[in-house]
C-alpha cells in the first residue's frame, strides 16, 4: 500500500517507521530538509522537502496513486488544506488529519459539518487522546501506565514493584503456579533503565517496573497480589487548564460518582474560558508552581493530582511540590522523552507522552484489517500488537510453547471467540484468535513474519 506521512516530527516519524516495517510505500513530505533527511537516513522510506499543502509537492509524493494522505504537520490549517488537496486534485481514497484547535473540531464533529465541504475520514485530536489517556491513568491510580485490549477485555497494566511488594524474589513460574486461575502475565520488566521481556524463572525485584497483561475481571486480585491497594478518586487536583485540562474536568463532571476538581490556570484569559465552561468545578488563577495556591486548592487532601501544562518542567516541578505536600498520586504531561528516567527519582508516580498517545491512536484508525492496535511503550522500546491470526500465519494451529517467539516477546493474552483466556504453555493458536504480544522494537519483524500481518485498511 502506498502512503504519504505529510510531516516529518516524532509523530511523522514515528507512524513512518511503523507503516515501512510493515512493507508498505512511504513517503515521508516536510518543509524542513533536515527532517526528511533524518526519516530516509533511518527508515526504508522515500523523502521530499516542501509544504505538503502544495499540489506539485504532494504530485512528487506520488499522491496521483496513492492509497492514504496522513497529514500531521504542526499546522492544523496545513493538514485540512492538504487532506483537501488530496481529495480534490488527486483522489486519494483515504484522508487523515491531526487538529489542535478545539474550535475546528466543535466544527467539524457537529451536524454541520459535511464531508464533500472538508474531506477528512479520520481526525486526530492530540489534546482529545491525551484527555482520554489521562482518564484511563486517574482510573488506575496504582499503575503508571494503562492501555485497554481486546475491547476492553484486557488491560496492559504498569505496575512499580515496592520493597512491600508480596511478589518480589518470587520466580514468575511459582507466581503462575501459586495463582493458577489468574488470568495475568508479566510481559515486560524494567529494571535499572533496560526494559526487557521476562523469562519464567525471573524474578520481580523492589525498583523494578513491570508490565502486566491482565483480564478485566482480574485487574482488582492482581493489584491486591502485587501489593496495591486501590484508592477511589474523590478529589483531584488539574494543574493547566487548556484544552487537555479542560477536557478532563468536563469528562469528570458527567461521570455518575461524583468527583471533586478543581483546575489552575496560569493564564487569565483561559482560566476565565474554563471557568466559564465547567459547572461544578473550581477554577483558580494562578501559578501552579506556587506552594500556597497548590495549598488552597487542597493538593495535600486530593486523591490525585494531574499536571498537563505546555511546559514539561513546570510539570514536574509542580508535582514533586504536590507529592510532597501529600498527594499520593502524581500524574504528568511529558513531551520530552528523555525527561522520563527522572520520574522515579522524583517520586512521580505516572506520566503520559503526547507523542505515544497520538502514534497509537492514528494507528488504532487507519488499520481495519488484521492489527487491531498497536502502543508504544517508553521511547518506542517496545510495543503491544494486538491482531487475529491467519490461517497462513506460522503461529496457526501451534501451541503456544512450540512457537519460536524471539527472546523479546511474550504472549500476553488471547480470545478465542468472545472469550479471553490465559496463554498457557499448551493453549492452542487457531486461525481467527485474537492475541496479544509484546514485543521488544528490534523484534517487531519477526513478530510481523510470525502473524503473516496483512494490512487491509479499507
Amino acid at each position: 500500500m502506498k502512503v504519504i506521512i505529510c510531516g516529518a516530527g516524532q509523530v511523522g516519524w514515528q507512524i513512518a517507521r511503523h507503516l515501512s516495517g510493515e512493507r508498505n510505500d512511504v513517503t515521508v513530505v516536510d518543509s524542513n530538509p533536515d527532517l526528511v533527511r533524518r526519516a530516509t537516513d533511518s527508515l526504508d522510506v522515500q523523502g521530499i522537502a516542501g509544504f505538503a499543502s502544495y499540489p506539485d509537492v504532494l504530485d512528487r509524493a506520488g499522491a496521483r496513486d496513492a492509497d492514504m494522505v496522513i497529514a500531521a504537520t504542526h499546522s492544523d490549517e496545513v493538514n485540512m488544506v492538504t487532506c483537501q488537496v488530496a481529495h480534490s486534485v488527486f483522489a486519494v481514497p483515504r484522508k487523515v488529519a491531526r487538529l489542535r484547535a478545539e474550535s475546528y473540531l466543535t466544527a467539524i464533529y457537529s451536524d454541520l459539518y459535511r464531508r464533500d465541504h472538508m474531506p477528512i475520514d479520520v481526525v486526530i485530536s492530540p489534546e482529545r487522546e491525551v484527555a482520554e489517556a489521562a482518564l484511563q491513568r486517574l482510573a488506575a491510580p496504582v499503575a503508571f501506565d494503562t492501555e485497554k485490549f481486546l475491547d476492553g477485555q484486557a488491560q496492559l497494566m504498569g505496575l512499580s514493584i515496592d520493597p512491600e511488594s508480596p511478589v518480589i524474589n518470587t520466580p514468575l513460574r511459582q507466581l503462575t503456579d501459586l495463582f493458577s486461575t489468574l488470568r495475568a502475565v508479566v510481559v515486560g520488566v524494567r529494571r535499572e533503565g533496560t526494559l526487557f521481556a521476562p523469562e519464567s524463572g525471573d524474578q520481580l525485584f523492589a525498583g523494578d517496573s513491570a508490565y502486566v497483561m491482565v483480564h478485566a475481571d482480574d485487574i482488582g486480585r492482581t493489584l491486591e497480589i502485587f501489593g496495591k491497594t486501590y484508592r477511589k478518586q474523590e478529589r483531584v487536583v488539574i494543574v493547566g487548564g487548556g484544552n487537555v485540562g479542560l477536557a478532563v474536568a468536563r469528562r469528570l463532571e458527567k461521570k455518575t460518582e461524583r468527583i471533586r476538581a478543581k483546575v489552575i490556570e496560569r493564564d487569565r484569559k483561559q482560566a476565565e474560558r474554563a471557568a466559564e465552561e465547567l459547572e461544578r468545578t473550581i477554577v483558580l488563577h494562578g501559578d501552579g508552581l506556587d506552594r500556597a495556591l497548590l495549598s488552597e486548592a487542597g493538593v495535600e487532601r486530593a486523591d490525585a493530582a494531574l499536571f498537563v501544562t505546555d511546559d514539561d518542567k513546570v510539570n514536574m516541578l509542580a508535582a514533586v511540590r504536590a507529592k510532597a505536600a501529600g498527594c499520593p498520586m502524581v500524574i504528568v504531561l511529558i513531551n520530552d522523552p528523555t525527561l522520563v528516567p527522572l520520574m522515579e527519582p522524583l517520586g512521580i508516580d505516572a506520566y503520559i507522552n503526547p507523542r505515544s498517545t497520538t502514534v497509537s491512536s492514528i494507528l488504532r484508525h487507519i488499520r481495519h484489517g488484521k492489527v487491531r492496535t498497536v502502543y508504544s511503550i517508553g521511547d518506542a522500546e517496545a510495543e503491544v500488537i494486538e491482531a487475529e491470526v491467519l490461517s497462513t500465519s506460522p503461529i496457526a494451529g501451534a501451541m503456544i510453547r512450540d512457537i519460536d517467539f524471539p527472546e523479546g516477546v511474550l504472549v500476553g493474552a488471547v480470545r478465542k471467540g468472545d472469550k479471553v483466556v490465559k496463554p498457557t504453555g499448551g493453549l492452542r493458536i487457531e486461525d481467527g484468535d485474537q492475541i496479544v504480544l509484546f514485543s521488544l522494537s528490534g523484534d517487531v519483524p519477526e513478530v510481523e513474519r510470525l502473524l503473516q500481518v496483512s494490512i487491509d485498511f479499507f
